[in-house]
């Protein structure tokens, strides 16, 4: 494997979906476990941090580099095959296989195994599933579903040591909170995990530790800050027979929210729960008036303030049709109007569904494009925040109240029905975004008075290390800290991840 001086020519690799931009002194395209070998002990040998990569697709920067070595794994995309386990379909597949790519394999194995999928489902297909595991990802599903933990079967690793660890769940198990870790060479890592407790909402904040935790889930949402993992082990679910889609045309935001939670106590077929507000809208409106490429998607009243969209599994078309009866009910006793409802239930229209909801966080990137023109300095800030069920209306309060204090233009969508919503702030200016940024910061501290948790589903990166601290506290990051260097004690792996500076 060719260890390369990185040049102009690997300026994309310097990036992520952040809108970051790092620097670095080399970078390699490993393989194989064999190329991994070979570059971390090129980085050992000279003192080289290493950023660890895939698709790049991530929002926290996780993956954008402070110097030394890029890790980048996109060509470790090799879908090792299927196997059996009693009832169970497992995949095993290595970290740079795309989301996309694992969805068309997954589709030709139904003449053997039958229909399958894999549930996580961020909105960007070309992530990788090394990159899904890092930061334990999610997407519209996981209300129903949960994230890609629960979907990990097992793990291959390489420690920064060049030591590896094979992992299945179940084998490996923390004595309450004490760990050893056997390697394949016979040695242990011995660690005691930290002592917080994470908050019972989705979450994607920093380590998972619970007492008598699977060395598996240690792993998953890790960052990358523990080791690099060159295999994973999936494990598939049937594909329902019956998937329908609807979407709630909803005149008040308090509607919206009051649909929310009835759907969430009438309704036990639903996939997802997602929302999209009045100013989400509004910017999908204004593209849409210029870009001939969303001809096709559904027009949007003037006077609809917000949308719900469910997506209902089913094993049956009589199950189905009464899941949609109980949404429908709940929907006439929240102000809704079943005339102003879109419907769909084969492939056709279900996908022109997906586009409508992915063309919104598409708006929104290509509008904070235009003014960064004008204003380089600023990006959107894009929250990641999430609640217990019952601060679903207080969070939304306090959304709204700093946003009309502060006069910022936002656009809000995402994963209501986990009480986790992507509130997008969108500044005119270095004025704006500074504001902006100061909010966020204190709205971290008030989801975190709620019981919530940080980041939900991108991780935490490097952007939102000081989150973190505000979450668990400096103890709880100081316990972190020991953790990582367990594993690794020069915290060459990933450097700014979770901790910031000086990890």
């Amino acid at each position: 494997m060719k260890i390369e001086r990185v040049s102009d020519e690997h300026a994309l690799y310097l990036r992520d979906e952040s809108r970051s931009v790092g620097k670095a002194d080399y970078i390699a395209f490993p393989v194989c476990d064999a190329d991994v070998f070979e570059a971390l002990a090129f980085a050992r040998e000279n003192g080289l941090a290493v950023t660890t990569q895939g698709g790049r697709t991530g929002l926290a920067a996780g993956a954008v580099p402070r110097g030394g070595l890029v890790l980048n794994l996109s060509r470790m995309d090799k879908i090792l095959g299927p196997e059996r386990e009693g009832e169970t379909v497992l995949l095993r597949v290595q970290p740079g296989v795309l989301l996309v790519n694992l969805r068309k394999y997954v589709e030709g194995l139904r003449s053997e195994y039958g229909p399958l999928f894999f549930p996580p489902d961020p909105t960007e297909t070309t992530a990788s599933i090394g990159g899904m595991t890092a930061c334990n990802a999610s997407g519209a599903r996981t209300y129903f579903y949960g994230p890609t933990r629960r979907y990990v079967e097992g793990l291959r690793v390489i420690l920064a040591d060049g030591r590896t660890v094979s992992l299945r769940r179940g084998e490996q198990k923390a004595s309450g909170r004490f760990l050893s870790l056997r390697c394949e060479d016979g040695s242990t890592v011995e660690v005691d995990l930290p002592s917080y407790r994470i908050p019972a909402v989705k979450n994607a904040s920093g380590y998972y530790v619970e007492d008598g935790m699977d060395a598996v889930d240690l792993f998953v949402g890790s960052d990358g800050t523990l080791g690099i993992v060159t295999e994973v082990l999936l494990r598939l679910e049937p594909l329902p027979p019956q998937i329908w889609e609807c979407g709630f045309l909803l005149n008040a935001e308090r509607d919206a929210l009051d649909l929310t939670e009835a759907l969430r106590k009438n309704c036990s077929r639903l996939a997802s729960i997602e929302f999209f507000d009045e100013g989400a809208l509004r910017v999908l409106r204004e593209r849409k008036a210029w870009d001939a490429s969303l001809f096709s998607l559904a027009e949007v009243p003037e006077d609809v303030h917000s949308i719900l969209f469910v997506e209902i599994h089913a094993d049956s078309k009589k199950a189905a049709f009464e899941e949609l009866e109980k949404a429908s009910a709940c929907l006439a006793a929240c102000n809704g109007d079943p005339a102003r409802t879109w419907f769909g239930w084969n492939a056709a229209d279900i996908r022109r569904f997906k586009d409508f909801r992915h063309a919104v966080p598409e708006s929104v990137n290509m509008l904070i494009d235009v003014r960064r023109r004008k204003e380089p300095g600023i990006t959107k800030l894009g929250t990641d925040m999430s609640v217990p069920d019952r601060c679903l209306h207080r969070v939304f309060a306090l959304y709204r109240e700093g946003l009309s204090q502060l006069g910022l233009q936002s656009a809000v969508w995402g994963h209501i029905g986990n009480n986790h919503v992507h509130v997008n702030i969108l500044p005119n200016s270095l004025a704006e975004y500074a504001r902006a940024k100061e909010l966020y910061g204190e709205w971290a501290k008030q989801v975190t008075e709620m019981g919530g948790a940080v980041s939900a589903e991108h991780g935490v990166g490097k952007l939102k290390a000081s989150f973190l601290e505000t979450m668990y506290g400096a103890s709880a990051i100081g316990e972190m800290r020991a953790l990582k260097r367990a594993f690794d004690p020069a915290c060459m792996l990933n450097p700014g991840n979770l901790f910031g500076t000086g990890d």
